[in-house]
């Protein structure tokens, strides 16, 4: 089994959706001994944005004159989404900015939206082709967004991140929440101590799931 770990927040050590990707790390480490991790830190590593140069591998295959910048930028597209579909599971850390995700790792998902890899087009629409994953979202915000319809409009992060990994054919797509981070200091404590208990809850069940099949 192969598991993709990606943070992408940009607070380091003071991150919550770090100190929960860390902890959904660590219990399917636990529980399956045998695991390959990855890991892409894209606050420090992340791929440029798309550009003339880096959106080359969108080009038809008959398109021979690449310069050497769109060479290299096919290379690293090419390594991120190989990455991506080895994976059996990915575990993403997804902080909210202004009401969605991190530049960073809307540049990631940018490189691995790529049709013939992760999506076709059909005459019946687009069809996902990143079929049998998991994905685990650790999402962490510091506001409250889920608790009415407003709120709920607002946030582009959990939203989109459901959209873009079903349209890449993913059904089973799990978030674990921690939000009014900043809304004080117990309010912060009660938020990410109700994550971690939620990431065990759905360790558990995984394992549950996990000894059903092989029953």
């Amino acid at each position: 089994m192969k598991l993709l770990h990606i943070d992408s927040s940009v607070n380091g050590a003071n991150s919550v959706s770090r100190q929960l990707t860390e902890h959904i790390v660590e219990l399917w480490s636990a529980s399956h001994p045998d695991i390959e991790i990855d890991y892409l830190d894209l606050a420090s590593a992340a791929p440029s944005h798309l550009s003339a140069e880096s959106m080359s591998f969108r080009l038809p295959p008959t398109a021979t004159e690449l310069s050497e910048v769109q060479k290299r930028e096919n290379i690293l597209s090419e390594a991120l989404v190989a990455q991506f579909l080895a994976a059996d599971v990915v575990v993403v850390g997804a902080p909210l900015y202004n009401f969605s995700i991190p530049s960073q790792l809307k540049a990631w998902i940018d490189r691995i939206a790529q049709v013939g890899r992760t999506f076709k087009y059909t005459e019946s629409g687009p069809v996902g082709l990143a079929t049998g994953k998991t994905v685990i979202v650790a999402s962490s915000r510091g506001g409250i967004y889920s608790t009415s319809e407003a709120s709920r409009a607002m946030e582009h992060q959990e939203s989109y991140l459901q959209i873009i990994f079903g349209f890449f054919g993913i059904t089973d797509v799990r978030f674990v929440r921690a939000e009014g981070l900043n809304m004080g200091v117990d309010i912060r404590a009660r938020a990410i101590a109700a994550a971690q208990e939620e990431i065990r809850n759905l360790d558990t069940a995984m394992r549950e799931s996990d000894a059903l099949i092989a029953a």
